[in-house]
């Protein structure tokens, strides 16, 4: 459908949002915001601003204009929409629910890591606040985390599933309160609020997560859901559709039939809501500070209003963070009105901090744009080809083994974000690959046996799920794990990636700018269980292509033929389903078999071969 017949239903907030056609983003070399129509906002009697997986992001995305608003800039926002909920006498919230680091130089290229970050999160007041699974991989991020985080939010950081071991006297203590009650500034609406984890495993020795199973028995739980309270918020690093919040929203219904329960869900990299029942409303807001979220209730709220006919109205917005549309939604402000002395000194304060890091210093430059998933595996735009038949060749390479015939394994979830034609700099590397995963080998494996793996890798899913919390798609890219199952029933036998217009992979069009009147941007055209129109701004639609778990690489084979034995290298972190693949086909390998292939992260050993074969100015 063409602009002008989707404006028709959208009525006059698309009129009414043509915007300021000219902003400068708050970080210098940022991408012009662009303008387009818009949703605006329904405000209701309670209010939310989310945020989620925010992965480092907090500059802004330098080369994309639609959302190049920075954390200066969403400290500014909040500002102005606290103001207008003071003025309309109704209450505002912020949430966050994890996965704040690793992902972005601004966090990554510190040593300490973080050394900016902390500084920079803590000016945005957030009321609830929790930890996501990135927190916790390292040691050293959890004790930031512990240190720095959970002092800078004091009461507003809820830990409900989630220990930590002080290093000195070795006890085990919440990482944070348990939960929290308080009351919302302007209504004094009662809110009794928890901050989940998912059941993750893969957490730090310093460490301990508690299944939420087992959470909701415990008697602290127990009495916290009879407290006396208006509503229920349940923020966590945990997906919408995922089992752990149907789990604490049914312990928390069967004491409380009526009461309205609010969630706020992340991890999996998209824009989602759903309901569980109607009187509870469930949000997820994308990813990498690409989206604000936006959650509002109205109706009798009041716990001693509260019955079966006195219904509820929940609205939900995925806010683009482009500053025309920040400008819009606070009020129709602009470049002059919008910021807020304090939004411009956090902006500064990203904008020394990627000084100091040399951020913009260029490995080279990329000669096209590489697609994770806009573009089709295998495929000359896809950013997995370009890793598979130019960069593994050249960087899995052991001195001493050069002459051994090797397969070259890397997960696809460690590639994180697209490469974009122009300049590959120290912010891209760890925008692109943020973890610190080596390349690791098994020595001389019979190739018939090696040869399987990736398939195993790719296709699998029970064989490792019966070995554990090991199921096959967490090697895969976040974004997948919504739609894995539905990939799975709908994919044809033995593809490898094909486009995906199912309702789980949010990627329906709105409108496609076909009449000629107007050329969307490309953007998020979100579906989710309530309908189409939770986007605040009006894309053309982006493809979502499937990928694989893994890709591999035949790197050194003989020119005819097969060799007997293979090098069977590999990123360390898949090595516990690597060797379980093995042993399928019976090969009996253990860890006291994997080897380091070749010193340096896969992250610094790409940005190497960037140097070495790209031109170095653009």
């Amino acid at each position: 459908m063409g602009w002008k017949a989707a404006a028709i239903g959208i009525g006059r907030a698309v009129a009414a949002a043509a915007l300021v056609r000219t902003a400068a983003a708050a970080q210098p070399g940022a991408a012009e915001p662009v303008p387009a129509p818009m949703r605006d906002l329904v405000w209701g009697r309670l209010n939310f601003l989310h945020t989620t997986d925010t992965h480092g992001w907090h500059a802004g995305h330098l080369q994309e204009p639609q959302y190049s608003a920075d954390w200066g800039d969403y400290v500014s926002f909040a500002h102005h929409m606290r103001a207008r909920a003071d003025e309309r006498g109704v209450d505002l919230l912020l949430v966050d629910t994890g996965d704040r680091v690793e992902g972005n130089g601004l966090y990554d290229a510190s040593n300490p890591k973080g050394k900016y970050y902390y500084d920079i999160y803590k000016e945005q007041h957030v009321d609830i606040i929790c930890t996501g699974n990135h927190e916790l991989y390292q040691a050293s991020t959890a004790d930031g985390e512990h240190l720095r985080t959970v002092p800078n939010f004091k009461q507003n950081y809820i830990a409900s599933n989630l220990d930590y071991i002080d290093p000195v006297s070795g006890k085990r203590v919440p990482m944070a309160q348990r939960y929290r009650k308080f009351q919302t500034k302007n209504q004094k609406l009662d809110i009794v609020a928890f901050g989940f984890l998912f059941d993750f495993t893969g957490n730090a020795n310093n460490t301990v997560v508690q299944p939420v199973h087992e959470t909701v028995r415990e008697q602290w739980f127990r009495d916290a859901i009879r407290e006396q309270t208006d509503v229920f918020v349940v923020i966590g690093h945990v997906g919408v559709r995922m089992p752990e919040f149907k789990t604490i929203f049914n312990a928390i219904r069967e004491q409380n039939p009526l009461t309205p329960i609010l969630f706020f869900g992340g991890h999996v990299h998209i824009r989602d809501a759903t309901a569980y029942d109607a009187r509870s409303f469930a949000l997820a807001s994308g990813r990498y500070f690409e989206t604000i979220g936006w959650m509002s209730v109205s109706g009798e709220l009041e716990r001693s209003a509260q019955s079966e006919a006195a219904p509820l109205s929940f609205h939900r917005r995925y806010i683009d963070n482009n500053l025309l549309g920040l400008y819009h939604h606070a009020g129709g402000l602009n470049a002059n009105t919008f910021p807020t002395e304090h939004g411009r000194n956090v902006s500064a304060m990203i904008t020394r901090a990627r000084q100091a890091l040399d951020l913009d210093y260029a490995f080279g430059c990329a000669p096209k744009t590489y697609w994770m998933s806009r573009s089709p595996y295998p495929g000359d735009d896809s950013i997995y080809s370009w890793i598979e038949t130019e960069v593994l060749p050249d960087i899995a390479v052991n001195a001493s083994r050069k002459h051994v015939p090797r397969l070259a394994i890397v997960n696809t979830g460690t590639i994180r974000f697209d490469i974009f034609k122009g300049p590959f700099t120290r912010d891209t590397t760890y925008i692109v690959s943020p973890f610190t995963s080596m390349l690791a080998y098994i020595p001389d494996v019979p190739y018939a046996v090696a040869k399987q793996v990736i398939k195993l890798l790719n296709n699998a899913g029970p064989i490792f799920a019966s070995a554990g919390p090991l199921h096959n798609r967490f090697m895969a890219i976040p974004e997948q794990l919504a739609i894995h199952e539905s990939i799975v029933n709908a994919a044809p036998p033995g593809s490898t990636g094909h486009q995906w217009e199912g309702e789980a992979a949010q990627q329906r069009p709105l409108a496609d700018g076909s009449d000629g009147r107007t050329r969307l941007t490309e953007g998020y055209t979100t579906k989710d269980d309530i309908g189409d129109d939770g986007d605040d701004t009006l894309h053309a639609p982006v493809n979502f292509y499937v990928v694989p778990n893994c890709i591999q690489a035949e790197v050194g084979f003989p020119p005819a033929g097969e060799p007997e034995t293979v090098d069977l290298v590999f990123l360390d972190f898949i090595t516990p389903w690597v060797l379980i693949a093995l042993k399928f086909f019976g090969g009996d390998y253990s860890e006291k078999d994997v080897q380091l292939y070749v010193e340096g992260s896969f992250t610094e050993l790409m940005a190497g071969w960037i140097e070495k074969n790209w031109p170095k100015h653009c």
